[in-house]
């Protein structure tokens, strides 16, 4: 397989521990791309190769994947990692907010999937492994539409490994739970901006803003981005990569008391967690 790998949302992160975990196989060469170029400065010094890409940007999506193209024939493996999470009540969020997270998380990933899938066509192999979430198979409270998101990610990566998998194109989905790498911030930001003063919400919004800070401070529920950069890893070079890696423990025992127990139970445990 040709040896280029194409990483979005590198500046940090998740996207950032896998660009630096892939580089140190000799036997691919990672571009790591970002928004801003400026961010990528630390793997450039690495002698990672940089390239700007927004994934809401059709023009910038396209001349990246044509810059690797021209260096290596074709993209190796593309890995859809750019995204972030919007957080708030279904009522209250403003739908100009979903449809920018909608745009990241979703729309982006597909059409820089639909830009690579020709070049990976016509040279008979590839790997593309997109970044879901455990939010993409099981809901909390005022997250409904980052959640909405990533359960898009599930649909669209099931039927992309049917559709591609004749050309020599294999698919897989990273399934991270709780991951120490600053998304809690963005989200707890973007609760705040939904939450009107004294809505009829409030009270659910401290609780589930306590509940996140409190979640992402447990080293028992928590990973670093280093987890999940080793099952991009093994999804990259295995030669039967799996369809689906669930990371964390905490993400496993979740997903699957969620899946055993129905969702009574779980909306049971929820009123636990998210009491006021």
């Amino acid at each position: 397989m040709t040896t280029a790998v194409l990483i979005t949302g590198a500046s940090s992160g998740i996207g950032r521990a896998t660009a630096e975990r892939l580089a140190r196989r000799e036997n691919l060469t990672v571009y790591a791309t970002a928004r801003r170029p400026a961010a990528l400065a630390e793997l450039a010094a690495q002698g990672i190769r940089t390239l700007a890409l927004d994934v809401t940007d059709e023009e910038s999506m396209a001349a990246a994947v044509r810059t690797v193209e021209e260096r290596h024939g074709s993209v190796g493996a593309l890995v859809n990692n750019a995204g972030y999470g919007q957080y708030g009540t279904i009522e209250e969020t403003a739908l100009d907010a979903v449809r920018r997270q909608f745009e990241t998380n979703v729309f982006g990933l597909a059409r820089l999937t639909q830009l690579v899938l020709p070049g990976m066509r016509t040279a008979g192999h590839g790997r593309i492994v997109n970044i879901g979430s455990m939010g993409g198979r099981i809901v909390f409270p005022v997250g409904g539409y980052y959640h909405a998101s990533k359960y898009a990610v599930e649909a669209l990566s099931d039927a992309l490994r049917f559709e591609a998998a004749p050309f020599g194109v294999k698919v897989s989905l990273i399934e991270p739970g709780l991951i120490r790498t600053g998304f809690e911030e963005t989200a707890s930001g973007t609760l705040a901006e939904s939450e009107p003063d004294g809505g009829a919400y409030a009270a659910l919004n401290r609780a589930a803003d306590r509940q996140m800070a409190q979640s992402y401070r447990s080293r028992v529920l928590t990973a670093g981005p280093e987890a999940v950069a080793a099952a991009v890893e093994r999804a990259v070079t295995a030669k039967r990569p799996r369809t689906r890696y669930l990371v964390t423990p905490a993400a496993v025992a979740l997903v699957h008391t969620r899946r055993l127990f129905g969702a009574r139970a779980f909306d049971a445990y929820l009123r636990l967690q998210f009491s006021a």
